[in-house]
């Protein structure tokens, strides 16, 4: 008498072999991109944004988040409209993703001069102020019109 356990149809572990190697490649596309992001953040402001982001202070940290968060969309909707084809995806969040962090750093700059807000001085403060809110929304909203823009 033979008993089946489990049935799984032929080339299951190729499939699960292959999302698995898709899945290490995005992140580390991902991962790549989120330093990139942040040190291009670091480098466009005054201070040394991840000494501030270590020392806990709250507006640097508010900001660095939302700027990941932004660079997470950026790669989540270029995965997203791979439509599967691994390679093109990689490259799209790639090509993507450093095209949206030169606009988040550009639109980012123009909002501190149009609003006059000294990024150096909001970022390094020890209390929490009302306009890092002002700009991790702008961090955010620019990574949602990047994402979108991708469709």
């Amino acid at each position: 008498m033979t008993t089946t356990v489990l049935a799984l149809e032929p080339g299951f572990f190729g499939v699960i072999g292959g999302g698995i190697g898709a899945i290490v490649l995005y992140a580390l596309v991902g991962l790549l991109l989120m330093l990139i992001g942040f040190y291009a953040i670091d480098l466009t402001t005054p201070g040394k944004l991840n000494q501030l982001v270590r020392e806990g202070r709250p507006n640097a940290v508010r900001v660095t988040g939302a700027g990941m968060v932004s660079m997470a969309f950026i790669v989540v909707v270029a995965v997203y409209g791979s439509s599967g084809r691994l390679a093109e995806g990689l490259l799209a969040s790639l090509i993507f993703g450093v095209v949206g962090i030169v606009a988040q750093a550009v639109a980012v700059r123009i909002l501190e001069w149009v609003t006059r807000i000294d990024i150096g001085e909001l970022l390094a403060a020890e209390e929490p102020r009302p306009q890092a809110y002002v700009v991790s929304a702008a961090h955010v909203a620019l990574g949602l019109v990047v994402a979108v823009a991708i469709l």
